[in-house]
């Protein structure tokens, strides 16, 4: 078992003080020797040495910080025990080495209590009487002298054993003050440990942003809890980088201006701590350029900044401010460093799912969009086309009866009407899935696709220009590039009121480009794409979308009177 430091302060002290003694007591004893002209009392500096001896031992046991319960007793023992030997010794009451006598009445008050100190100095004070008082004559000098050491001895263990008892309630109450402050230290670090587990459980389980920073902020809250009233006044915000610069994205105590604040993060400690991509501690919040925007913050006269970072990317900052100086340890930084690293993989998983369920929402819309398209391709075409093929078998029933005579002419115009029908829905059923683009790649396909045309409506004509796709355009990029055209020229069909229209594609040098042109009524760009969102179309927002799988960008030249330009541009692999 080990002992407590400040009982150990006393041991390293009563060693200190032995070593001293010991000394004093050998030089006394070679002194005497040489005085009274006798040989060196070997037994006496024998004893004297092995007390030196086992000072040594207890000083390693004391710097290795392994010392057992009864040691000082031991230690205590062998003192009183050389104590004695001093003082059988000889030379009478006057014996000089009486000094070394007191170490162990003290060692007995500042380690024992006190039945332990009256022992000690009851046996140091008997063998002193057995050994210098009984059975010797002694003159009335003698008698006073020995009287005079009694009473010392008597006094040193009364003094001592005041002293002693005095110390030992200042050593019980730095010994309850050590583990009050040990054991407050040990609840910190169990709350710091549970709400780190409890967090590591919310970011596991959880894919929303909210829930993962409001623990972050929580978790930096538990790590000052230990100061009391601190935890409770934290001013604490989590900054996220957007296209308009670092905006709050979680807080705590935050006043309503400061929720939507905007700052840069390229000045002051922000900045510094997205740099070093390390914890940054500021003195002076008020004063730093970014953190000063915050109204909240000027409260503070300390704050740390926690960069949310991993490899280059930059997330945002964690910042915690206090009211009161000096509350961020050492340990609370790398407590908040663990918590930041733990946010910042929870934050990539929800940035990940969050870009799923837009990529989800994305493809409904486009489904939904081809589903609305198909439908009023449906109504306005094959429906209106079979609702006349009905109504003229219906007119040829009457002829039968009143005319027999224009029926096969009526027939012909059904026949005709059927064979335009079966026309649309092949091309409709081509646009839908084109089997040629697939094996024969997508010039084939759009000429099958303009033939189509033609054969479905005669009002417009359409012009196609166009080399042998190269192999540097995938098929899965044909694929995307003959949607994007194939919308654009039906949507001057639509709504161009054109009659012709232009389809080419070129390369050059390494881009590819698409252009569909039409010689309608054109429309006011900005106008349009202002009110898109309004309008019950995604026609452009697909065909924009679409640009962007291909890492193309679309443009769109149009003025009133003066036709439309769609313009597809890509860089080739």
């Amino acid at each position: 078992m080990r002992t407590t430091k400040p009982l150990y302060q006393i041991d390293g002290l009563l060693t200190t003080l032995r070593w001293l003694l010991l000394i004093g007591a050998g030089v006394v004893i070679v002194l005497q020797a040489e005085a009274s002209g006798s040989g060196l009392p070997i037994p006496l500096l024998s004893i004297v040495i092995l007390a030196g001896v086992g000072n040594l031992l207890l000083v390693i046991s004391l710097a290795v910080d392994m010392s057992p319960r009864p040691v000082p007793f031991i230690a205590l023992l062998g003192d009183t025990i050389l104590a004695i030997g001093l003082i059988a010794s000889g030379n009478g009451v006057s014996n000089p080495l009486i000094f070394y006598t007191l170490f162990p009445i003290l060692t007995s008050a500042l380690r024992f209590d006190w039945r332990t100190n009256v022992v000690t100095a009851g046996a140091i004070m008997g063998a002193y009487i057995a050994f210098n008082v009984l059975g010797k004559s002694l003159t009335s000098i003698e008698q006073s002298q020995a009287v005079g050491t009694l009473l010392l001895l008597g006094l040193a263990a009364l003094v001592s054993g005041t002293i002693g008892g005095r110390v030992k309630t200042l050593v019980l109450q730095a010994m309850r003050t050590e583990a009050e402050g040990e054991l407050r230290q040990l609840r910190a670090r169990r709350e710091q440990a549970r709400a780190i587990f409890e967090m590591a459980s919310t970011l596991s389980a959880t894919l929303s942003y909210e829930r993962i920073l409001d623990a972050v902020l929580d978790v930096g809250a538990m790590g000052l809890r230990e100061f009391g009233s601190v935890a409770q006044r934290l001013v604490s915000m989590i900054l996220l980088f957007t296209q308009d610069g670092l905006v709050v994205s979680a807080s705590r105590r935050l006043t309503a201006r400061d929720e939507v604040a905007r700052i840069t993060g390229t000045r002051g400690v922000i900045a510094q701590a997205l740099k070093s991509a390390e914890p940054v501690i500021c003195d002076d919040p008020k004063a730093d350029p970014d953190l000063a925007s915050f109204v909240a913050m000027h409260r503070c006269v300390t704050a740390v900044i926690v960069p949310l970072r991993v490899g280059f990317e930059s997330y945002g900052v964690a910042v915690f401010g206090s009211p009161e100086p000096n509350v961020f340890t050492p340990d609370h930084l790398e407590l908040l460093t663990a918590v930041a690293s733990q946010a910042i993989i929870a934050l990539q998983n929800a940035q990940l799912y969050q870009k799923l369920q837009e990529e989800k929402n994305r493809i409904v819309d486009i489904e939904e969009d081809a589903r609305k398209k198909l439908a009023r391709d449906l109504h306005d075409g094959p429906t209106q086309s079979v609702a006349a093929i009905a109504m003229r078998l219906n007119f040829v029933r009457t002829l039968l009866k009143r005319n027999p005579t224009r029926v096969d002419e009526e027939i012909e115009k059904i026949e005709d009407l059927a064979r335009k029908t079966t026309k649309e829905i092949r091309h409709m059923l081509f646009t839908l899935r084109p089997l040629v683009l697939e094996t024969q790649g997508l010039v084939p396909a759009l000429e099958q696709y303009v033939q189509k045309l033609h054969e479905t409506d005669d009002s417009i004509e359409i012009f196609l220009e166009a080399n042998k796709m190269s192999d540097r355009v995938g098929k899965d990029t044909q694929g995307v590039i003959f949607y994007i055209i194939e919308e654009a020229v039906g949507n001057a069909r639509k709504h161009s009121q054109a009659k012709h229209i232009w389809v080419r594609l070129y390369e050059n040098s390494n881009e590819f480009v698409a252009e569909v042109r039409d010689d309608g009524m054109g429309f006011d760009v900005q106008m349009v794409q202002a009110a898109y969102d309004r309008r019950g179309s995604l026609g452009m927002v697909n065909m924009n979308e679409r640009a962007t799988l291909v890492k193309g960008a679309l443009s769109v030249a149009s003025a009133p009177g003066q036709g439309t330009r769609i313009t597809l541009t890509m860089p080739l692999n």
